[in-house]
């Protein structure tokens, strides 16, 4: 698995995940800190990344673009520190990995993991 974690998340993440022999990347280290969520939802896409974030602009960029990819996971817990993040993440994988290697907008709250799968089409023909 290989991620691209967006900027409120905490950049020493990328190390422990890159620790547990996934590949991870934070957007500080790429010279990416106030780049355009557009711009890193693209970086993603190119480099074949899940993107990490807390940032909900993400998957309604998704919604709205109808791409297939990246994938993207949204964390709605605050607070957690690096060790905390990366075992949440860890924690989840094995629940998701198959969804993001095909195309998913991920969202993982305390009590759940909720998996839309890409693109996200909007409903036709409802009146």
């Amino acid at each position: 698995m290989r991620f691209l974690l967006d900027q409120g998340v905490p950049a020493t993440a990328a190390e422990l995940l890159n620790g547990h022999g996934l590949y991870a990347s934070h957007v500080s280290a790429l010279g990416m800190s106030t780049a355009a969520d557009a711009r890193i939802l693209d970086y993603a896409r190119t480099h074949e990344l899940t993107v990490v974030t807390l940032d909900a602009d993400f998957h309604t960029l998704l919604a709205l673009s109808q791409e297939a990819t990246p994938s993207v996971i949204r964390v709605r817990q605050q607070g957690l520190n690096a060790q905390g993040f990366t075992k949440l993440l860890v924690n989840i994988i094995p629940k998701t990995a198959k969804a993001m290697e095909n195309g998913a907008a991920i969202t993982v709250t305390e009590t759940q993991v909720r998996i839309r799968h890409l693109p996200i089409l909007s409903e036709q023909g409802s009146s």
